[in-house]
């Protein structure tokens, strides 16, 4: 089941009859969508495009979010080694002027924009990069500005990209001095790194870092298997202590691919007879992460069938669960494979079921999608329907991470009801952990047609709200309220309440 508030708020204003509001009704579930820029695949839709139909296509995304009932954003802002933000390290990337080092004409910041604009609609913000991927071909034109330019000895080739060195130390500096740079800069809500650690293997060909082996891998691990996941766990701890150190509400996480090991390799595994295994070809620790409480979240990448012979979603989501025990586990669903002409992924019920087996965990959790640009398809078999109008009908907001912070923020203040809009105002001198960033305007049914529905909500990040327009006959009396939403989902009081007729 979601994760559901646990505080009750009792109230009499005006002399109205009292009755309980509660935070109870009010999910909390991870309901996220990736947007790539690599490759232009999610946005913007093609390099080159001018600032003004970038920020629409931006703004249509975010737009789409917020009707399919989500309320998170993974933005990838650094696809390989460079940013879609102006950077004093790292140049511009080629995915949205079309040449790396140039920005959009006319200029302006990107994610700043994204930013802006998603938390105007109440959503929130994850940036996500990509650590290590240092090209998308072997003969991408590179800006000067680039690393690989500056530092070709911190790159070796593989297959057809190059990679920087997670062996090398100063790899790994200049990836932190990127992040301090991303998180100290921008009102992130979170830090997000996708599956690709060192990268998938090429099979036959062994990753190329021989020589940072020999300089940096002498004495414990001796084992360059066990050597790379200790240059990624180190990557991994270093970004953890960053984040505390500059801006400990954001939260941290990571989406590994789905098969950590397969029983066949490792007793503790999961009963699959995947071809990668996370911890074996991609170096990804993420069991020792989560329990030594290094990130945040765990978003593994189920991209399976429930049918499927060889990794079954469900075997999966199972393992997960059962593994994953002191963070919070969402899982990534594989929106890209639907289709109507194959055998299980052409069945409607598919992705909605896995939707459903994940509600059902007994703890925290939440669905993201990959990616965002297969919800503009026409043969999604109504799952953009079913989202909306079924699922995440009603909003929700992310899961509370109590070891980050567990105080509410104060409540709001000034109330105002007006021809539909709703308006308040919000107590100054608040600190980072409890300013207050979205807010919840609750309707609760006074009487009428309106107890039979039960009551309705809406999120917005704004301090006004207009209510959606109802026809005539469906209007009914409600008590309405306002609970200020902090930046990790604590749920502040309500102190004032109108009975208006909508």
């Amino acid at each position: 089941m979601n994760r559901l508030l646990c505080c009750t708020i009792l109230i009499i204003v005006n002399g109205f009859t009292s009755f309980n509001v509660s935070a109870r009704q009010i999910p909390q579930e991870m309901r996220g969508v990736w947007v790539s820029t690599v490759f232009n695949i999610d946005w913007p839709s093609r390099a080159g495009l001018d600032a003004a139909t970038q920020k629409a296509e931006a703004i249509a995304i975010l737009d789409q979010a917020k009707s399919l009932g989500l309320n998170t954003v993974f933005l990838q802002v650094r696809p390989s080694g460079d940013a879609i933000y102006p950077s004093a390290l790292v140049p511009w990337s080629r995915f949205l002027s079309g040449r790396q080092g140039q920005p959009t004409q006319p200029s302006y910041d990107p994610l700043q924009f994204w930013i802006e604009q998603a938390h105007r609609r109440g959503l929130e913000l994850h940036a996500w990069i990509n650590p290590f991927r240092a090209t998308t071909g072997l003969n991408d034109h590179l800006d000067t500005m680039h690393a690989m330019v500056r530092r070709p000895d911190w790159v070796v080739q593989y297959g057809n990209r190059n990679y920087f060195d997670p062996g090398l130390p100063e790899v790994r500096q200049h990836l932190l001095e990127v992040i301090a740079e991303l998180i100290t800069r921008y009102d992130i809500d979170g830090l997000h790194i996708d599956d690709y650690f060192y990268p998938y293997p090429v099979w036959g060909t062994e990753f190329p870092d021989t020589l940072s082996f020999s300089r940096f891998g002498n004495g414990n691990p001796v084992n360059r298997n066990d050597w790379r996941r200790e240059n990624i766990n180190t990557v991994i701890r270093s970004i953890s202590n960053l984040v505390q150190q500059q801006k400990p509400w954001i939260r941290f996480g990571v989406s590994p691919f789905g098969v950590w090991r397969n029983r066949s390799t490792d007793s503790a595994g999961s009963d699959t007879r995947a071809g990668i295994e996370s911890y074996d070809h991609l170096f990804a620790d993420v069991l020792l992460w989560e329990r030594n409480g290094w990130v945040d979240y765990v978003i593994p990448q189920l991209y399976w069938d429930k049918r499927d012979n060889r990794a079954s979603f469900q075997l999966l989501l199972n393992w997960w669960n059962q593994n994953i025990r002191n963070r919070h586990l969402y899982i990534g669903h594989a929106v890209y494979k639907i289709d109507p002409a194959n055998q299980n992924w052409g069945n409607p019920a598919e992705v909605p079921g896995q939707i459903r087996a994940i509600q059902r965990l007994n703890r925290p959790s939440g669905s993201v999608f990959f990616s965002q640009r297969h919800f503009n398809r026409t043969d999604l078999l109504g799952l953009a329907d079913t989202l909306s109008n079924d699922l995440f009908r009603l909003p929700a907001i992310t899961p509370n991470m109590p070891w980050i912070d567990n105080n509410p923020p104060p409540p709001v203040l000034s109330l105002r009801y007006h021809k539909g809009e709703v308006s308040w105002e919000v107590s100054a001198g608040q600190n980072p952990f409890n300013e207050a960033r979205r807010f919840i305007v609750h309707l609760e049914p006074v009487s009428g047609r309106a107890k039979v529905h039960g009551p309705v909500w809406f999120i917005t990040g704004e301090t006004r709200f207009k209510l959606p327009r109802r026809p005539l006959l469906s209007r009914s009396r409600y008590h309405l309220s306002v609970m200020p939403v902090d930046r990790n989902s604590n749920v502040g009081a309500v102190n004032t309440l109108y009975r208006i007729y909508y």
